[in-house]
């Protein structure tokens, strides 16, 4: 396997950093971080690297986060990060899938509403909108949220530049019922910043093909892999073999 490092030009002329593992297969995984993570984050090269037996698999930087340079919008402008990568991977495979975590799976969902290169999603712990996010701060998860990203290996990869909040955002809740591309929606019941009926409501209005799997004692985005590796994993294999 080798990893190849460089930069796309976005649409609107940002540069978008990527890392790609490659190891020669027709088929691409592409992981969409969330907030305050990027492309250096354990847990999301963790999954890449589990993955890439099977797959080959970009991991990149929205803009405000890691290496990408520019402040970040809340999804009002990462979608055309996103489409720069699948652009780019649309060129060398045969099938694009995406994982997107948070804000990430609400930029995926946003960014396959433009283009036909995505062929499959799967949304960890999206938001039927931003403006909606739940963000309990009494109920913060201490092991997670604290220990691991504080004092663990768990702080590598972490950081953003916020931009202006008030950029008008599209809401998934209104993409995804006409959406073409398959959805899976993976969320924890425990998730304390983004409460698992968003993943209930967007599944509910997905027209595509669809799935939901929700995790018992699950927490948010990422920290589902760290907590539920196995699961995860048979979870994301199952769905990219039927879909992709």
């Amino acid at each position: 396997m080798m990893k190849l490092s460089g930069y796309l030009v976005s649409s609107d002329q940002h540069k978008v950093y990527y890392d790609q593992l490659k190891n020669d297969h027709k088929k691409v995984i592409i992981i969409a971080h969330g907030f305050f993570n990027s492309k250096q984050a354990i847990l999301l090269k963790q999954l890449g690297e589990s993955l890439s037996s099977e797959y080959d698999v970009i991991l990149f930087d929205f803009r405000g986060h890691g290496q990408s340079r520019g402040l970040f919008y809340w999804t009002a402008k990462e979608y055309l990060d996103l489409l720069s990568v699948v652009e780019f991977a649309g060129k060398s495979y045969m099938s694009v899938g995406l994982i997107g975590f948070s804000l990430g799976a609400a930029t995926s969902i946003i960014a396959a509403s433009k283009t036909s290169l995505i062929n499959s999603i799967i949304a960890i712990s999206p938001p039927v909108e931003v403006s909606k996010i739940d963000y309990r701060f009494w109920q913060l998860d201490v092991k997670n949220d604290l220990f691991y990203n504080l004092f663990g290996y768990g702080k590598q990869g972490k950081g953003v530049r916020p931009g202006p909040f008030w950029f008008k955002k599209e809401k998934p809740l209104e993409l995804v019922k006409k959406t073409k591309t398959p959805i899976f929606y993976i969320h924890g019941d425990a998730d304390w910043v983004i409460r698992y009926w968003h993943s209930e409501q967007l599944y509910k209005n997905t027209s595509a093909f669809k799935r939901l799997s929700i995790i018992k004692n699950g927490p948010h985005a990422e920290y589902l892999f760290l907590e539920h590796k196995d699961q995860m994993l048979r979870l994301i294999r199952g769905w990219f073999h039927e879909t992709l």
